[in-house]
Formats: structure tokens, C-alpha cells, sequence
């Protein structure tokens, strides 16, 4: 049996073919054995090696610190009633790229918020580059909820709070306001800002793509409110300020006004009121001119007000007594140096007493001349002329006293009956409170209980001689008669009447009226100063124009405060002797509107 052999060739391997299947194999598993290795590298890169950067590239876009609002301090009279709270309110605010993206309900926010929608869409395109813009500040809690409720993407919420003052106006100047971040601007919420802000808290929350809070993550920092504050002020006897003050700027016409009122043994402020004023409520709409607190800022000068101050120089000389000697004022006119001093009359022979009575302008300036300068410099310093009164108030003006060595005898005259000198109404209320504090100058205060270190500005002896030399001012024949007077309280005072200065020299028809006095004379309890800047009536003196702005609030004032009256009945006795008119020569007394001395140009 013979075998067939198949010759036919087995086929080989061309040039060209790919590779076999097992080294395809091979190949793909070593390709997935990198790329595995290389997750793995890159895992533990992201996840040990740079795990940091990226969280923290996620926190930036999910994590945010978000301030937590404090509320401001309260501010309290000095009876434990609110002068100036806090309110919470909320601010709407946008990520404006994201309400662009809904554009159709752009119209609907706008009629929510009271803005025209198109306004608010150009605003909204304006800051598209931002993730944060405020639409409206300070709204009401249940109106921002309202919006809020409307669910428009973007659009968010932050509580904040906002400042309101019950007294309004009647307290503006002495407290001030606050911006729309709470922060104090003028007043004592500027001057007490570190102490009633407090310190806001903040804390790091999680936030979605919509801006909503997601998750409160940690406090970084406590929140820590403002602290309160209980001033001297008494806000029964400020509302009667004000008032006084309004009726007579309007009864009178006058440009501006201050009234001041002082505690005499401890210096604090019980009321300070000015007009022009303000709503601290709504300051949009005022200008600085009425936001000024007139009665720590402004200048003038004080008129005969200052000869008390001339007389205690004169009493502490040795020179003079309260009753002699005799100062000759005849013919109511006397030349200095070719300058002319007049008074309003001929007031004749005066006691030392009479000069302030009658509130003689040639009587004062011959005292004046007759004393060293120094002594009389020195006299006005004491007081506190020429120097800020210390009370820490913002802006407050130091006044102006020229140099003693400088002074030439005109000069030196004119100083002594209130003229080429300049303070402000609270320095005058200051000075004459020392005189009623037994000599004892305090610097005014704004806080309840606040201690004041005391300075001697002259013996109790020469002060309690002045107080009863006032004391005449408002007897009757006094210029401070019979506007001044309160019933049933002896009261020691002065008037005061000048002219006001201008570019030229003065105003022959301007006029600032003054009236500062003490109840109850026989132990002083409180000093007030009133200072009506620009009367245009007939009646332009301190005695008729701010005698009875005077009288008015002592009044209230006695009753609020349950201050025994020391002088029943006297005024129907015929009123205390006119001691200080020994030797004055026999004449009627002035009429009503001229009742004043003041009033003679330098």
C-alpha cells in the first residue's frame, strides 16, 4: 500500500502583519497597568501631595465668611430712658451675574424693591463682573422677608441693624447720628463710637450656587454687642429747652439759638438744645449748617455777660468791695484814647454792685482800667476763657481770649464789657456755674457720674460776694427785670447784648442776645445759658429776648427736679434792697424793650 504525501506548502507569516494575538494581549495590559499606576499617582498627588490647594480651590468657591451683625450700644438719659436704640433691619443684596441669567423676573424684583426695572437692569449689567451688590439697605424685616419669599435666584438677604432716636430732633445735636454701616458721625455717637459699636462676629458657612446658606460650618469670632451709655442728660428738662428755645426764635425772628443747661456742683450737661436742627431719623434733606451743635461750635461775643468776671478781678485786687468804691458813669458817655464807651443811659454814681445791676459798659471798663492786665487775664483764664472746656465733645470750639501782654488800654476796655473776645455758649454756662460752685470750676460733662476733677478759679468768699451782686440783675431796676424772674426762687444772673461782627467791623442792626442765670441764688443748683443769635424785632436786648427763654425752662426745670423754693413771698415784699445803687443818681427806670446797657459798639 503505497501513501499519497501532500505536498502543499503551509503558509507563512507575510511582512507587514501585525503582531500576534498574545502580544496584543500584552500590549493592552501593559497600556491599562500605566494608566492604572498613573490614576493611582495622580490619586495620591490630589489626595496627599497637593490635597491642601484643592481643598482650598473648593472652599473658595463653596465656603464663605459671613460678618454676624452686633447691635449697637443704647443710649440712656440720665432716668433710664432711651435716648437712641438699635432696630434690626434686613439689606437685600444680588450676585448680579445670576439674576441676569433669569432675566424675566428682573421686572418682578424691581416692582418689589420700588425701582424701575430697566434701572435696575443697567445696574445689574454695570457690576455683572461682581459676585456681590446691595439693592436696598436697612428694610423692614417683614418687607425684605416678602422679597425674600419671592425665591428669585440671586437675590439674598443680611440682617443688619439700624439706629432710631424717640426724641428726634429735640435731642439731635447732643447725640448725633449714625452712617448706614452704624458707625457714629457727629455727636456723642461719634465721640462714644469704639464704646457703644461693639465688635460684629463672623462665622464660615457653606453656600450653594445660589447664594443660599447651605451649612454653618464654625464661629471664627465671637460676636461681642455694644456697650450702653447713661448720659447726664435729662430728657424731661431737654424737651423743655427746645421748646423755649423754638418759641423764641420765632417769637423774635432770629437766625439761630442755644440754650444750656448745666448741673452747678458737678458739671454735668442736663440739657443742651439749638436751632436751626435736624431729624436724626432722616438726615437726607439737612445741611451741616443745621446739624451744627451751635452751643459747642460757635463764637460769639458774650457781651456784658463777661463783666462778672470783670468784678472778680476787681474783688480780688483789695481795690473794691461790692459797695464801694463810687464809679462815676456820668454823662453815660466816656472817651478812651479818642474811642467813645457809652451806656444806653446816664447812670450816674454806681457802686461796684450798680455797675452790674445796671450793667454800666463806662463803669466796667473804668473798674477794668484800674486793675493789673495780668490779674485780668489771668481772672478770665481761670474761668476757662480762651480754652476748650474739656467735655470731649466733637468739634468743640476753644474760643478766643487775646494775650494779656498784648492788650492796649482800648482794648483792654472793650474786654471788660464783652467785646474782642469770643466764647461759646457752654464755656459761658461753665464759668458762671463755677461762680455758683463757691468757685469751683468743673469741666462739662456728657455722662452721668463721670467725675471731674475740680479747679479753684476763685475764693468762695469772692464767689458767694458775685452771687448776690447778680442777684440784683433780676431785682427789680435790674436788666434782667422782671423777664428773668421765676416765681418763688430767688435767681442771680446776667444780661448781655452785642453786636454781631462782620468783614467791616459790626453790624449796626445785627444783634446776639444773651441771658445766663442761677437758681436758686441762695445755694445754686443749676446755671443756664441762653444765647438768641440775629433777633429782628424792636426788642433786640438779652434781658427781653433771652430773659425769658430763661425763665421758662428754670421754671420746669425747679418742678422736675423737686428743688425747694427759697424765696416765697419776697417779690411781694418789694423785692430785696438795691444795696449796689448807693449814691446812683435818681432816675425812672427803662422802659421794657430798654431795659439794657449792652448793646454799645466797641
Amino acid at each position: 500500500m503505497k501513501f499519497r504525501v501532500d505536498r502543499t506548502p503551509v503558509p507563512s507569516r507575510r511582512r507587514g502583519q501585525g503582531p500576534s494575538t498574545r502580544k496584543r494581549m500584552t500590549l493592552v495590559l501593559v497600556l491599562l497597568g500605566l494608566a492604572s499606576v498613573g490614576l493611582v499617582v495622580r490619586a495620591f498627588d490630589l489626595q496627599v501631595v497637593r490635597k491642601q490647594f484643592y481643598q482650598d480651590q473648593g472652599d473658595a468657591r463653596f465656603l464663605r465668611e459671613v460678618p454676624i451683625a452686633v447691635s449697637r450700644g443704647t443710649i440712656f438719659d440720665r432716668n433710664g430712658e432711651p435716648l437712641a436704640v438699635s432696630t434690626p433691619v434686613m439689606s437685600i443684596w444680588a450676585n448680579p451675574p445670576e439674576v441676569l441669567e433669569n432675566e424675566d423676573r428682573i421686572p418682578e424684583l424691581a416692582k418689589a424693591l420700588g425701582m424701575d426695572a430697566a434701572d435696575l437692569k443697567s445696574k445689574l449689567e454695570q457690576r455683572s463682573d461682581r459676585e456681590f451688590m446691595y439693592l436696598i439697605r436697612q428694610m423692614r424685616p417683614d418687607r425684605a422677608q416678602a422679597i425674600m419669599d419671592m425665591k428669585i435666584p440671586g437675590v439674598n438677604g443680611q440682617r443688619e441693624f439700624r439706629r432710631y432716636y424717640p426724641s428726634g430732633s429735640v435731642t439731635a445735636h447732643i447725640l448725633g447720628f449714625t452712617n448706614i454701616d452704624d458707625r457714629g458721625q457727629e455727636g456723642l455717637e461719634l465721640a462714644f463710637d469704639d464704646w457703644l459699636a461693639g465688635k460684629p462676629g463672623s462665622k464660615r458657612v457653606i453656600r450653594d450656587r445660589m447664594g443660599h446658606t447651605v451649612e454653618d460650618v464654625e464661629q471664627v469670632r465671637e460676636p461681642q454687642p455694644g456697650r450702653d451709655i447713661t448720659l447726664s442728660i435729662d430728657r424731661r428738662i431737654q424737651y423743655l429747652a427746645y421748646s423755649a428755645l423754638r418759641e423764641t426764635i420765632q417769637k423774635f425772628d432770629a437766625d439761630s439759638g442755644s440754650i444750656v443747661m448745666l448741673d452747678v456742683h458737678t458739671g454735668e450737661v442736663l440739657a443742651m438744645a439749638n436751632l436751626p436742627d435736624f431729624n436724626p431719623n432722616n438726615v437726607r434733606g439737612s445741611t451741616p449748617n443745621d446739624r451744627r451743635n451751635r452751643a459747642m461750635t460757635d463764637v460769639v461775643e458774650p457781651g456784658s455777660t463777661i463783666k462778672a468776671f470783670t468784678l472778680t478781678a476787681a474783688l480780688t485786687s483789695g481795690k473794691y468791695t461790692p459797695t464801694s468804691p463810687l464809679i462815676e458813669t456820668s454823662p453815660g458817655t466816656w472817651m478812651l484814647g479818642g474811642h467813645p464807651i457809652r451806656d444806653t443811659h446816664n447812670w450816674g454814681t454806681l457802686t461796684p454792685t450798680g455797675v452790674i445791676t445796671k450793667s454800666s459798659n463806662v463803669g466796667a471798663a473804668k473798674i477794668a482800667m484800674t486793675l493789673d492786665t495780668d490779674l485780668l487775664y489771668n481772672t478770665y483764664k481761670a474761668f476757662g476763657f480762651g480754652s476748650s472746656t474739656g467735655s470731649g465733645f466733637p468739634g468743640e470750639a476753644a474760643g478766643y481770649l487775646p494775650v494779656g501782654r498784648t492788650w492796649k488800654p482800648i482794648e483792654k476796655s472793650r474786654i471788660a464789657f464783652g467785646y474782642n473776645l469770643n466764647v461759646t455758649p457752654l464755656q459761658l454756662a461753665s464759668a458762671y456755674a463755677a461762680i455758683g460752685n463757691g468757685g469751683v470750676l468743673r469741666s462739662p460733662s456728657f455722662v452721668k457720674g463721670q467725675d471731674n476733677p475740680p479747679q479753684q478759679a476763685t475764693t468762695p468768699e469772692i464767689a458767694g460776694e458775685l452771687v448776690r451782686m447778680l442777684e440784683t440783675v433780676v431785682a427789680p431796676g435790674g436788666t434782667g427785670s422782671p423777664f428773668a424772674a421765676v416765681a418763688n426762687y430767688s435767681v442771680a444772673g446776667k444780661t448781655g447784648t452785642s453786636h454781631k461782627a462782620n468783614a467791616g467791623g459790626y453790624d449796626a442792626k445785627g444783634y446776639i442776645s444773651l441771658f445766663v442765670g442761677m437758681v436758686p441764688a441762695s445755694a445754686p443748683r443749676l446755671v443756664t445759658a441762653v444765647v438768641i443769635n440775629g433777633p429782628k424785632t424792636r426788642s433786640y436786648y438779652g434781658g427781653s429776648v433771652a430773659g425769658p427763654a430763661f425763665a421758662q425752662v428754670m421754671e420746669g426745670a425747679v418742678r422736675l427736679l423737686d428743688i425747694p423754693p427759697d424765696n416765697v413771698g419776697r417779690w411781694y415784699a418789694g423785692g430785696p434792697s438795691q444795696g449796689g445803687m448807693i449814691g446812683a443818681t435818681s432816675m425812672p427806670p427803662p422802659a421794657a424793650d430798654e431795659s439794657a446797657a449792652e448793646e454799645a459798639v466797641p
